[in-house]
């Protein structure tokens, strides 16, 4: 289990410095050694909290911080260049404090830009520049990943999954094995849907893009609530909560379900607090989910899931 900074940055609330603080050092006293940032997150703020944090703990476990880059400019192929990666590099380094960042992953960029030659290019000759140790994708489509794996310097790939995203575990996760390529699994409890924890009278704040970006109009939908309508994703919670053994929570169980998919390295959920970092962190420590669960599981998503989702990503 790793730890998906979005949260320290903007657009679920406000989470105080303290707070992410807080839920820093809980995740990485709980054994969680991956953080995943991203230079648009507040607009460099997560990235800046995160380097903050890396400062006062230097004699702490070795962390691999993986950010992004590509979400600050208009979504344009031709604004994926090699002057432009620099100068987005070097902010990125300064707002972290390191000479060469761990990862960098092309932020969900235009397709095109997938099977741009020239953009590889460039990022090989960051990694020969030491700005970066190694680049990967992030990315909204199963299309665009294939795309990124068939590339020989891709380290790794980021994409939705989780227990209402399926389309992934057909062709993603085994090509990605077959080429050695890394899956980081991001919204794997779909915006805290699969917590358990709302219904049909939860509200959202006004900052909360699962408020405003409910219907996608500020950006990709399926970012929010894995694209899911509100009161259908309900519904399947509702279906699936009876699986969850005892001693376990919902979001530890969901959680559990993606680490158990073959292929997958790490799973990014989000935290807004220490007590919540540390839970997500104990999912890694659950023991592996039956086949019946996971058979319950699909059959849930066949029937309430696949026919909204399947074939939009």
């Amino acid at each position: 289990m790793g730890l998906g900074a979005w949260q320290l940055g903007a657009d679920w609330g406000e989470v105080s410095e303290d707070a992410a603080f807080a839920t820093l050092g809980a995740a990485v006293d709980a054994g969680v050694t991956f953080l995943d940032t991203a230079d648009v997150y507040g607009d460099g703020r997560s990235e800046q909290i995160i380097g903050r944090f890396l400062r006062q703990h230097p004699a702490g476990p070795s962390l691999t911080v993986a950010t992004k880059m590509g979400r600050r400019v208009p979504q344009e192929p031709s604004a994926y260049n090699i002057d432009n990666f620099r100068a987005w590099n070097d902010r990125s380094r300064a707002n972290l404090g390191v000479d060469t960042l761990d990862l960098v992953q092309l932020h969900c960029p235009p397709t095109p830009v997938y099977s741009t030659d020239a953009v590889f290019d460039a990022l090989d000759t960051l990694v020969q520049e030491k700005r970066i140790g190694a680049y990967g994708v992030s990315v909204e489509r199963v299309e665009e990943a294939l795309t990124a794996i068939a590339r020989p310097g891709v380290a790794s790939v980021q994409i939705i999954l989780n227990a209402l995203r399926h389309k992934p575990i057909e062709a993603v996760l085994p090509a990605a094995s077959a080429a050695g390529v890394g899956i980081i699994a991001r919204v794997p409890l779909a915006s805290g849907m699969l917590s358990g924890r709302y219904d049909e009278h939860t509200t959202f704040g006004a900052d909360d893009h699962r408020n405003y970006n409910r219907h996608g109009d500020s950006f990709d939908v399926g970012e929010t609530f894995s694209g899911v309508p509100y009161e259908v994703g309900l519904e399947a919670v509702r279906r699936l909560k009876p699986l969850v053994p005892p001693g376990a929570t919902m979001a530890q169980w969901a959680l559990r379900w993606i680490a158990d998919l073959p292929g997958v390295t790490v799973v990014i959920p989000g935290a807004r607090g220490p007590e919540q970092a540390r839970a997500n962190a104990a999912a890694a420590d659950l023991a592996r989910l039956t086949p019946e669960a996971h058979a319950a599981v699909a059959e849930v998503y066949d029937e309430l899931i696949r026919p909204l989702v399947h074939d939009r990503w």
